[in-house]
């Protein structure tokens, strides 16, 4: 019964994903761009905690879900709106994933406790929301850092230096570990301003 309802969250998280309109590219494979987020996530779960259990894998799996549908422009610029965006954001992804897992047959305490992680709630002090804020981080370094730096040459060094800093604060020192320790595949060309950035 178990394994059933986790397969059939699977399957409803990955089939809410695969509407994303908005492609990417991966070893030559066009997918739907949240959907192949999301496989990211859980591959780097797997890799970091490989014995997280159902709930953390449904929350890593569902942790962008059907995102284009609540879009940055929605919200006033600066940083009012941008907070006023995440925070409302993050709360339709939970309620998104509730109804999901509801569907799949899970029970209330089950459903809350993913909802609260993939709602990012109490981020000081959830351990379940630690692990996906790793796991997120994770993903961004190994995967999206280069294209987000290709986005901004006008970035000074010591700007990027900031950044960086910033980002390795929001990670565990386990998962800080991790990637010291050669996990994660960063990017060649940004090698050297990331461990000016952690290490100098």
């Amino acid at each position: 019964m178990i394994q059933h309802c986790f397969n059939q969250a699977i399957a409803l998280i990955d089939a809410a994903n695969r509407e994303d309109p908005n492609r990417e590219t991966c070893e030559g494979e066009d997918w739907p761009k949240e959907l192949l987020y999301s496989h990211r996530m859980s591959g780097m779960l797997e890799r970091y905690a490989p014995d997280a259990d159902d709930a953390m894998k449904l929350a890593v799996r569902a942790q962008h879900i059907q995102r284009w549908k609540s879009p940055r422009s929605d919200y006033p610029m600066g940083r009012k709106g941008y907070h006023q965006w995440r925070a409302a954001l993050n709360q339709f992804h939970a309620d998104t994933v509730a109804g999901l897992l509801a569907k799949a047959g899970y029970d209330e305490v089950f459903i809350m406790r993913v909802a609260q992680t993939v709602g990012k709630k109490s981020l000081k002090t959830n351990s379940d929301t630690q692990l996906l804020e790793s796991i997120a981080t994770l993903v961004f370094l190994e995967h999206y850092l280069l294209d987000f730096a290709n986005g901004h040459p006008e970035y000074t060094e010591q700007k990027w230096i900031d950044i960086i800093r910033k980002i390795w604060s929001k990670i565990t020192v386990q998962a800080q570990q991790f990637v010291l320790d050669g996990h994660i595949a960063l990017p060649d060309s940004m090698v050297a301003l990331i461990r000016k950035a952690i290490i100098e």
